[in-house]
């Protein structure tokens, strides 16, 4: 994986960009329209990201196993948003605290805010 700018590009025109809501990575591929900025990208269309929740040590590292609700169930989780000049606008149908909100994209390295 490159680092160009905030982003990391992978094979086959991917592009890497650190969620500060999920506290992970997310990607996106070359069907995404990308104005071609590594230091304020603008993908298109919006980014939906779902799975379940994961059970995460002291360190914050997968237990490798997922978290359930009362009846044993996994709960779902979505992250979906707008990454626009640099910045990302949670929807309101994300299942993380930043929901609703919008943040500047940091560098996947630190994944601190710039």
């Amino acid at each position: 994986m490159g680092a160009r700018g905030i982003l990391r590009t992978g094979e086959g025109g991917r592009l890497f960009f650190w969620c500060p809501g999920c506290a992970e990575v997310h990607v996106v591929g070359p069907s995404w329209g990308f104005n071609g900025d590594y230091d304020r990208p603008t993908f298109t269309p919006s980014v939906l990201v779902t799975g379940t929740k994961i059970v995460k040590d002291d360190n914050g590292k997968w237990t490798g196993d997922w978290e359930r609700d009362a009846a044993g169930n996994l709960i779902p989780e979505i992250c979906h948003s707008f990454v626009r000049d640099g910045h990302i606008q949670f929807l309101g149908d994300c299942t993380h605290a930043l929901a609703g909100q919008t943040v500047k994209l940091s560098a996947i390295d630190t994944g601190a805010a710039d």
